[in-house]
């Protein structure tokens, strides 16, 4: 698109991560399927347009492990309110957040959204029963996506430890393969219902914040 196709569009944001997903799964995982999200998005909603995504995040929690990059929460809220500030000529943004360890920086940005009076949706999927990190649930998303990215044949469990350990150890002294929970259940047809839900719930989510 050039700036002259450009007339007050809805700009949604895919928030992904790059961080290690196990043996089996690439980096860019929350990426892609935070961008799976937001291009099915807009593909229900014409109003929408979809922006590159932001590809490194925060992701402290999986320090130690070669290919993860991060640049922390207190900068990556600054990022968000600067990306948003810059987009003062659409008519919202949504920012499709698909990792986890983005939430605290939404969570501040979100504060200064709100008193700046900003027009943002800020999403992240809620999945009943979900494990944690390159399991079950984000290798069906994979295989669902693109099942060519998926190693399945290294595809192997881990711990699902609690909330309270992952903050205080981070994942890598928990799980030396990077992996909590249980990847080798899963399937492309989970994948396909576990993003088709995903996507029901984000376009209600716009549905709601801004009516057709």
């Amino acid at each position: 698109m050039t700036w002259t196709e450009i007339d007050d569009p809805i700009v949604v944001v895919p928030v992904g991560s790059c961080e290690q997903h196990g043996p089996h799964l690439p980096l860019a995982t929350d990426t892609i399927v935070a961008g799976a999200l937001a291009d099915r998005l807009a593909a229900r909603r014409p109003d929408c347009v979809v922006t590159p995504p932001l590809t490194i995040t925060a992701s402290g929690e999986h320090r130690g492990f070669p290919g993860t990059l991060s640049i922390g929460t207190e900068i990556m809220a600054g990022v968000v309110i600067e990306l948003v500030r810059s987009a003062d000529w659409a008519a919202g943004v949504v920012l499709v957040n698909g990792h986890g360890g983005n939430v605290t920086a939404m969570h501040r940005a979100a504060e200064v959204f709100d008193v700046e009076r900003r027009d943002v949706l800020i999403w992240w999927p809620s999945i009943t029963d979900a494990d944690p990190h390159a399991g079950h649930t984000e290798t069906s998303l994979l295989l669902a996506i693109d099942a060519g990215l998926v190693r399945v044949d290294l595809a192997t469990p881990g711990p699902v430890p609690t909330m309270p350990e992952l903050v205080r150890e981070g994942v890598r002294p928990l799980s030396p393969s990077g992996v909590l929970g249980d990847p080798t259940s899963a399937s492309a047809d989970a994948g396909t219902r576990i993003l088709s839900m995903m996507v029901d719930q984000l376009v209600e989510a716009v549905d709601a914040w801004r009516p057709r």
